[in-house]
């Protein structure tokens, strides 16, 4: 996991861990090593090279509540498709790390904005901790931490941004909570699964679901019929993903919207997830597919790109083929029979990700407001948070009217085309 630039080392002196040969840390009491670490000072390390980290980051991101856009493979794929300048911040108590930041510097001006990888594409964002880093943060040691960390801070960023962070999420609150903030512009949106998808579907209006399938699935068999692809990997995988970008690409430029995935950076970030190999609980990309049969044999009429981490499932983006069958409403089949199939697989909570939608709205019963959370490292730092606030602030009002927003995003849009001329000319 190397981003392309130069090769800096380490700013701080490396942990050093026993590590048992699943990656699991070794402790010599788990229970009293984390009663240790609330009254144990905790303190920062910035790392520039994150393999060294790789064993105890793999440990930490098993935690079942923290986010999979923090996972090492995650960052790894972002790292090794973007390139740019790479910190990670490790917290140690106690003698064990009881936290992981991953970030990169992005540049706004001459400000220096520390971030968490990939967040542009993120979901929903935790960190990586131990649960102790709760009880630390409770007892002020994070705070202390990170003020006793404020020059070697400075001297790489002005500004933390932790954006889209849920200060309460499945139960725990984020040991962030007390950093000064700003509520996203953008919720976040989940259907629990419970015991069977009767129930599941209970508790939407499972009479309008099921009705709804029944005449999906009829005029799909008028044309030929149809099979839910699920392509964990490989060709089929790869294949998938491409359709996804074109169709994607087709949707956006008939919306009059900027493409977000139309860098090959980004491209080849989905590419590399898309590869990398599954479990039956966890994988990084997963892509769901509605493929018909008959006369229009292979053709892609609807994908969904699925995350999964132990029980909780996000969906990363998706797509439809507007140009057949669109009577039968494909992503919402798709979606239907995604969810049915992992109902029956352990998963306990199918997450649509950030964003209003009313498709999401219609098949969610939670809402997950989120945050961007700010520390200043410098003064600059402090002026660029209160400008981020102020900026965020205006992006809520601008979603919260149709007319502003759709002004908004025409502007957008011509600049991306303008964009796409000017490399053609060149």
């Amino acid at each position: 996991m190397r981003p392309r630039t130069k090769a800096h080392g380490s700013v701080a002196m490396q942990l050093h861990l026993q590590v048992m040969p699943s990656g699991h840390l070794l402790a010599d009491g788990a229970e009293s090593l984390e009663g240790a670490a609330v009254s144990a000072p905790l303190s920062l390390r910035l790392h520039e090279r994150p393999e060294p980290l790789e064993p105890v980051w793999r440990a930490l991101e098993a935690e079942d509540g923290l986010s999979l856009h923090q996972g090492y493979d995650w960052c790894r794929a972002w790292a090794e498709s973007h390139g740019g300048r790479l910190f990670v911040i490790e917290g140690v108590s106690a003698g064990r790390t009881r936290l992981i930041l991953p970030l990169e510097i992005v540049r706004l001006g001459p400000l220096r904005i520390a971030r968490l990888l990939a967040s542009d594409f993120s979901n929903i964002n935790t960190g990586l901790y131990t649960p102790s880093l709760r009880a630390l943060a409770a007892s002020g040691e994070l705070d202390a931490a990170f003020r006793q960390a404020r020059g070697l801070f400075a001297r790489h960023f002005d500004l933390l941004l932790l954006d889209k962070v849920p200060l309460a999420w499945r139960g725990a609150q984020s040991p962030f909570a007390a950093f000064a903030g700003v509520v996203n512009q953008n919720a976040a949106f989940q259907l629990p699964l419970l015991a069977d998808f009767e129930q599941t579907l209970a508790q939407l209006n499972a009479k309008r679901r099921r009705k709804k399938f029944r005449t999906s699935e009829r005029r799909l068999s008028a044309i030929g019929g149809y099979e839910h692809v699920m392509a964990a990997s490989g060709k089929e995988a790869a294949d998938i993903l491409e359709t996804f970008f074109r169709q994607k690409a087709a949707r956006f430029d008939a919306m009059g919207l900027p493409d977000v995935f139309r860098s090959e950076e980004t491209r080849n970030f989905f590419r590399a997830l898309a590869a990398m190999p599954a479990t039956a609980d966890a994988y990084p990309l997963r892509l769901h597919a509605l493929r018909l049969k008959g006369e229009n044999e292979g053709r892609i009429l609807a994908i969904a790109g699925l995350s999964r981490k132990g029980d909780h499932v996000i969906c990363q983006f998706g797509s439809i083929d507007e140009t057949i069958a669109a009577d039968a409403s494909p992503g919402e089949l798709l979606f239907y029979l995604a969810i049915r199939q992992l109902n029956g697989e352990g998963v306990r909570l199918f997450d649509f990700g950030i964003g209003d939608q009313p498709y999401k709205r219609s098949w969610c019963t939670q809402e997950t407001p989120q945050h961007d959370l700010f520390w200043a490292a410098t003064g600059a730092g402090r002026a660029a948070a209160v400008l981020h606030r102020m900026k965020t602030g205006a992006k809520r009002f601008i979603k919260q009217n149709a007319k502003a927003y759709s002004f908004v995003q025409r502007l957008r849009s011509g600049r991306q085309k303008q964009a796409v001329t000017d490399t053609d000319a060149d």
